[in-house]
């Protein structure tokens, strides 16, 4: 307890205190200037735009991502053949430093990138985009280099749920008549509660945090299209210098963490109990 104490509790409390502070990150004396980093911050264009961006990659993060692992496991939890060898595959990703992948992306969407080349070769000239440099696109792009990375992760989590259902259910469903979606919806999904709930957790708490392959990708641009909390966090305290003003902002962040996974938590958990 010493030990957390002062590696985690001391430093995050100073953090807080540091917000209602002019410190610039590098001068030992600076002043207590009480609630005008937060005032500045409700009233910076920027700053409530890299909030919606937040909460807009979280969301899209959590539906698409867990969606596609969900189907991924079903289909992976089949009898094909090649089944574990698609499990692999489908995992690779997960295990990849998430800023190799966003260079590795950045790479690809460019404008003489492979995604370009590959539509111009297959005759979709008209699709071809500045993937990453238009302010409409790029935020999407960033989305579904995040999809592509960590579905693989959900489905594994969803597998294990999958393999936890015994199948005399299953088979007793398929005797009373219920088709292959009918004992998904009412046998399966039900069974899925606990996967669901740590997928959906760490979704979510990821997308809020989201800083590495946004910053590799985009750095935030093209302007201020992609920023989210963590990218400008990063701008104003080792660019700009304002770290009370960037401290202020990663105390927001670390509330719309708390108060978005407990909420999520308990209205799971809630959905277990109905479940079992």
């Amino acid at each position: 307890m010493v030990l957390f104490a002062f590696v985690v509790l001391v430093p995050s409390a100073r953090g807080v205190y540091y917000a209602f502070t002019d410190w610039d990150g590098l001068d030992p004396s600076f002043s207590f200037i009480g609630l005008d980093n937060f005032t500045a911050l409700a009233s910076d264009d920027n700053a409530v735009q890299a909030i919606g961006h937040t909460l807009l990659i979280a969301a899209a993060i959590t539906v698409i991502q867990n969606l596609i692992g969900l189907l991924l496991a079903l289909g992976v939890n089949s009898a094909i053949k090649s089944r574990n060898l698609l499990r692999v595959f489908l995992f690779a990703p997960a295990v990849i430093t998430p800023i190799v992948t966003a260079y590795l992306w950045r790479n690809l969407l460019g404008p003489d990138g492979a995604v370009n080349r590959l539509l111009g070769g297959v005759g979709l000239d008209s699709w071809q985009r500045d993937w990453l440099g238009n302010p409409d696109l790029a935020l999407w792009a960033v989305v579904g280099v995040i999809v592509w990375q960590f579905s693989g992760y959900s489905m594994v989590i969803f597998l294990a749920g999958l393999q936890s259902v015994p199948a005399e259910i299953h088979e007793a469903a398929s005797i009373d008549g219920a088709g292959s979606v009918r004992r998904f919806w009412s046998v399966t999904r039900p069974l899925l509660a606990p996967a669901l709930t740590i997928n959906l957790m760490l979704s979510v708490i990821g997308g809020l945090k989201l800083f590495d392959q946004v910053y590799a990708l985009t750095g935030g641009g093209p302007g201020h299209a992609t920023d989210t909390i963590s990218t400008l966090i990063y701008k104003d305290a080792f660019t700009l210098g304002e770290f009370g003003y960037s401290i202020a902002l990663a105390v927001v962040l670390t509330v719309l963490v708390a108060v978005i996974s407990a909420g999520q938590y308990f209205m799971l958990a809630r959905n277990e109990r109905a479940a079992s």
